[in-house]
């Protein structure tokens, strides 16, 4: 009944990080000619930066952990 148990469970990691690249893949996949011209990859970046320090900053507000 038991049999391969242990097997079974070993490949839930290597299924969710199956999941997870093919996720990020499908998602960057139309960014990347985008990121040919120098003045749209200068773009993208700026987005990228600003969405991560908005989405550090709001957390940090809601969390009221310290600014610095």
């Amino acid at each position: 009944m038991f049999d391969g148990f242990w097997d079974n469970v070993f490949r839930y990691p290597r299924y969710l990080i199956t999941i997870v690249l093919g996720l990020l893949l499908n998602t960057f996949e139309p960014l990347f000619p985008l990121l040919k011209r120098p003045v749209t990859l200068v773009a993208v970046l700026g987005l990228l930066i600003g969405g991560l320090a908005f989405l550090t900053f709001t957390l940090r507000a809601m969390l009221g952990l310290s600014t610095i």
